[in-house]
């Protein structure tokens, strides 16, 4: 499904005056998917978000992470094909801008802001949950202090990260895959309890968990796997973008997917009783299935993998900040700040600004960066399929890129599902990312669409597109 076919014409967007700075190529297939595979973070993932799926639809929460990786299938397909056709480490902005226009690309950039910007602090609170059997900490405090150290270690460079983040990932793969066999090990119930669609009322009775519940919680399910899109963030520091962008991301679906989703199944089917499920205390579980020496291992992995999700989130956001400053979305003096490139190659500034501010956000409430995360990944999600639906128009059909099955069938059923599921989330969090996106259109309305000449140039390095 690859089409090389002839040499790729000069992109529609103008570009910037000056010359921009590149990333250096430094990493293949398999750094780019350590690094990707980290930032799906998949065991911290599965203890610090899966908890609070347990909580509001029980024994559909299996069910519910499923559909939504099934539905992440059509999302990777897009970003596959985008990804090689612009490889640029804004990522998703980058793509958008060139195939739906400036505006829906300013759009996607900040709901992808938002994005980068919460979901580190949100894994990060979990540590101090896990580090409870050595020390208690308050989780606001913790969380900030993995934030720092994550961006300490996001200074350096990425060859040495994805090492780094490479080892600590295969401590969380181990600790999901204890919880999954003494789970399958002590299975409680049948699997027909995966479908029984049950949870936990206040007043210890069962309750049925509705479509429509599961409708709404497909937006977290989305979170969950989010990290595959990191691959395209990285696209412009792989070698090769046009043949390894698209085999990390949907490599990396596929992994993550396996070793969130395993687990669940074994945590409903082992689970005690219903209140326990929904509960959602996987460290009490694990401890009940085996002894404390067992449990202390596993938490302590999941505590390493959260530092390692802190890094590798910090890595991908400093480079959205770096793009967004190269190609002129902010005045000049702050597009020259966030531009520079440290000793070791990395924007060291924008890492600065993305980590130092996600240690503020640790003391947020945390429903609220919840809420808004899935909003945001979903209407983000929705402009890149959008993206998609136009990526064969004009030269671009003759561009040398990896190209989606089914194309125009799966962006365009995509569009109608992420719509929908829009429609059925907290109105509190659609009026909180609905606001940051108005207010993101009035600063495109009269700071960046009057300067069009010489504001918001989405450039895409030279070498990207031969």
């Amino acid at each position: 499904m690859t089409d090389t076919l002839r040499p790729p014409v000069e992109p529609a967007l103008p570009q910037a005056p000056d010359s921009p700075q590149k990333l250096k190529r430094s990493i293949g297939v398999v750094g780019g998917t350590l690094l990707t595979l980290s930032c799906v973070t998949p065991a911290s993932t599965l203890f610090v978000v899966v908890p609070d799926l347990f909580g509001s639809l029980g024994t559909a929460t299996a069910l519910t992470i499923a559909i939504g990786s099934l539905l992440c299938i059509a999302v990777a397909f897009c970003y596959s094909e985008l990804g090689t056709l612009i490889p640029s480490a804004g990522g998703e902005y980058a793509m958008v801008s060139t195939m739906a226009g400036r505006l829906a690309g300013w759009l996607v950039f900040v709901l992808s802001l938002l994005v980068v910007m919460i979901v580190p602090p949100v894994i990060a609170m979990g540590t101090a949950d896990y580090l409870a059997p050595i020390v208690h900490l308050d989780p606001s405090i913790a969380g900030a202090g993995v934030m720092l150290l994550a961006t300490l270690a996001g200074l350096l460079d990425l060859r040495a990260n994805a090492w780094i983040t490479g080892v600590f990932l295969v401590l969380e793969v181990i600790a999901a895959a204890v919880v999954a066999v003494l789970g399958f090990a002590h299975a409680e119930r049948g699997p027909g309890s995966l479908v029984s669609m049950e949870v936990a009322g206040a007043d210890g009775h069962a309750d049925t968990v509705t479509a429509l519940l599961v409708v709404s919680g497909l937006a977290i399910a989305l979170f969950v796997t989010q990290g595959f899109s990191t691959a395209v963030y990285l696209s412009e520091e792989m070698e090769n973008p046009r043949r390894n962008v698209a085999r990390t991301v949907l490599a990396t679906l596929a992994i993550s997917a396996a070793i969130i989703l395993v687990p669940v199944v074994a945590i409903t089917l082992g689970a005690s009783d219903l209140a326990e499920l929904t509960g959602g205390d996987i460290g009490a579980m694990v401890a009940a299935w085996s002894n404390s020496a067992v449990g202390t291992f596993v938490s302590l992995c999941v505590a390493l993998a959260i530092v390692n999700a802190g890094i590798v989130m910090v890595i991908q956001n400093s480079r959205v900040l770096f793009a967004s400053a190269r190609d002129k979305a902010w005045p000049e003096p702050v597009n020259h700040v966030f531009s520079k490139l440290g000793r070791f190659g990395s924007p060291w500034v924008a890492t600065l600004a993305v980590g130092v501010p996600g240690a503020a956000l640790c003391f947020v409430n945390l429903d609220t960066l919840y809420g808004v995360t899935g909003v945001s990944v979903t209407g983000m999600y929705l402009l890149v399929a959008i993206a998609a639906l136009l990526s064969r128009r004009g030269a671009h059909r003759h561009t040398p890129a990896w190209r989606m099955p089914l194309w125009p069938v799966v962006p365009a059923l995509l569009i109608a599902v992420l719509a929908y599921i829009l429609t059925q989330q907290e109105t509190a969090y659609l009026l909180w990312t609905g606001g940051i996106t108005a207010a993101a259109t009035l600063y495109w309305l009269l700071y960046l669409r009057p300067r069009r000449d010489t504001r918001w140039l989405v450039s895409i390095p030279e070498d990207a597109r031969a």
